[in-house]
C-alpha cells in the first residue's frame, strides 16, 4: 500500500491550501536567512546578501522537499547552483515549468528522500515547511538525515525547519474551521503516544465537492532533533526559534536546527 505522503492527489488538492500568498510572500526573507545562516566559509562568499543580490560564485544547494519550487527558484535567481528533489511527481512538473519560464538551469529529481544520497556534494542542504517526520518508523527519518550527511561537502551546512513538539503542544486547538484559496478546510488533530505523532484529519470543501485525508506525522522536540542529528553525523548543531534567529523559547514560531558537517 501506497503510505500517505506518497499520494499525490492529496499534495494536489491541498497545495493550494497548503502554498497560499503568505508562504510565496514570506519566500524572500527565508532565502535571506538560508543565506545568511550558511555563512559559506566552504567557497569563500560572506552572509552578508541579500536575496535578490546575485552570489559572485554558484554554490550547490540541495531542496530537499522541494515541492513546487517556490525556494528552489528564488535560490537559482540569486545565484545557486540547485537540485531540488521530491516525490510528487506534478509538483516537479509545476517547478520545471517556472524554472523554464524563467530561465533557470534548476535540476529537479524525482526521489524519496530515504533513498537519495550524492556524496560530498553539495556546499548548503535545506529541508524546510515541515517536510520532515512523515515515516511510521523513526529509523527512516534518520536514513534521511544520513543521506544529508553523506551528500554534504566538508564544512557544509544543513539547515531543516519543523514543527517543535513544544510549539505544537503550546497552540494545540482540537479542531478549526477556515477559508483559504476559495476554500472551506475543517483540520481535525489528536496527539497520538504521548506527543510522539500529531494525527490529522484534513477535510476540504470546494465546488460541491469533500475530499478528504487522514494522516499521521512525527513530533520532534529541540532535544530530540539535536540528538537524531547528532546520530546522523552532525555535532556543531544550532537550535533557532525563527528565521531571524530568536531563541527557541516559549515565544518561538518554529523550529529550526543549523547544523555543519565538521
Amino acid at each position: 500500500m501506497k503510505k500517505w505522503f506518497e499520494d499525490t492527489e492529496f499534495w494536489e488538492h491541498f497545495a493550494p491550501i497548503m502554498f497560499d500568498e503568505v508562504h510565496w510572500a514570506e519566500v524572500p526573507d527565508v532565502v535571506d536567512a538560508i543565506i545568511r545562516l550558511c555563512s559559506y566559509n566552504s567557497y569563500g562568499e560572506t552572509s552578508q546578501k541579500i536575496w535578490h543580490e546575485p552570489l559572485t560564485s554558484k554554490p550547490k544547494i540541495l531542496d530537499l522537499c522541494c515541492g513546487l519550487g517556490r525556494i528552489s527558484t528564488a535560490l537559482a535567481l540569486t545565484g545557486f547552483d540547485v537540485t531540488g528533489v521530491d516525490i510528487t511527481e506534478s509538483f516537479l512538473k509545476t517547478a520545471k515549468e517556472d524554472a523554464k519560464a524563467e530561465n533557470l538551469n534548476i535540476e529537479y529529481i524525482h526521489a524519496d528522500s530515504r533513498l537519495f544520497v550524492r556524496p560530498e556534494y553539495f556546499d548548503s542542504i535545506v529541508n524546510l515547511y515541515i517536510s520532515f517526520g512523515y515515516f511510521q518508523d523513526k529509523d527512516d527519518d534518520l536514513k534521511v538525515l544520513r543521506n544529508v550527511y553523506d551528500s554534504l561537502k566538508k564544512s557544509g551546512t544543513f539547515i531543516i525547519e519543523t514543527l517543535g513538539k513544544e510549539i505544537a503542544v503550546k497552540n494545540f486547538i482540537e479542531s478549526e474551521w477556515f477559508e483559504r484559496a476559495g476554500c472551506k478546510v475543517l483540520t481535525e488533530y489528536e496527539p497520538l503516544d504521548s506527543w510522539t505523532f500529531l494525527k490529522n484529519r484534513w477535510i476540504l470543501l470546494k465546488d460541491g465537492k469533500t475530499i478528504e485525508k487522514t494522516f499521521t506525522q512525527r513530533l520532534y522536540s529541540a532535544s530530540e532533533l539535536r540528538e537524531i542529528l547528532k546520530q546522523a553525523g552532525f555535532q556543531k548543531i544550532d537550535i533557532i526559534g525563527d528565521w531571524d534567529e530568536t531563541p527557541y523559547d516559549h515565544r518561538a514560531r518554529m523550529l529550526i536546527a543549523v547544523c555543519q558537517k565538521c
